[in-house]
């Protein structure tokens, strides 16, 4: 299996992700660097909640926003706008994770990717 690249600006992608989340105030930020793992189809994951879908839309809507500005990349691929509960940004090389605090604690999807190097970001 080939991973798909649309750019060659996948940290600059991250960057941008992580300090949006972080301004939008969301919670345990999580990046997995998914580079070693040759069935992964992404370089990175980005794992993050918020406390409402209001919180979870609006920084979902911001990452969109920022990185189109500041990176000139539109994600290749959106969803879960319709409940705002797990929000999904792919943008081949990254791929975003918002999720509602609630939604995320059942699903566990960075416990996935136990062989990732995992960082954790400040709230």
């Amino acid at each position: 299996m080939r991973k798909r690249h649309l750019t060659d600006n996948a940290e600059d992608i991250l960057s941008v992700v992580i300090d949006t989340i972080q301004e939008r105030k969301g919670k345990n930020i999580v990046s997995l660097n998914m580079k070693k793992i040759h069935t992964a189809v992404t370089d990175y994951f980005v794992i993050c909640h918020g406390n409402s879908r209001t919180q979870v839309d609006a920084i979902a809507d911001h990452i969109i926003n920022d990185v189109s500005t500041k990176c000139k990349v539109r994600p290749f691929n959106k969803e879960g706008f319709e409940n705002s509960e797990w929000i999904l940004i792919d943008y081949i090389d990254v791929v975003v994770h918002v999720f509602l605090d609630s939604t995320r604690d059942f699903y566990q999807l960075e416990n996935l990717w136990a062989d990732a190097e995992k960082t954790n970001y400040e709230d």
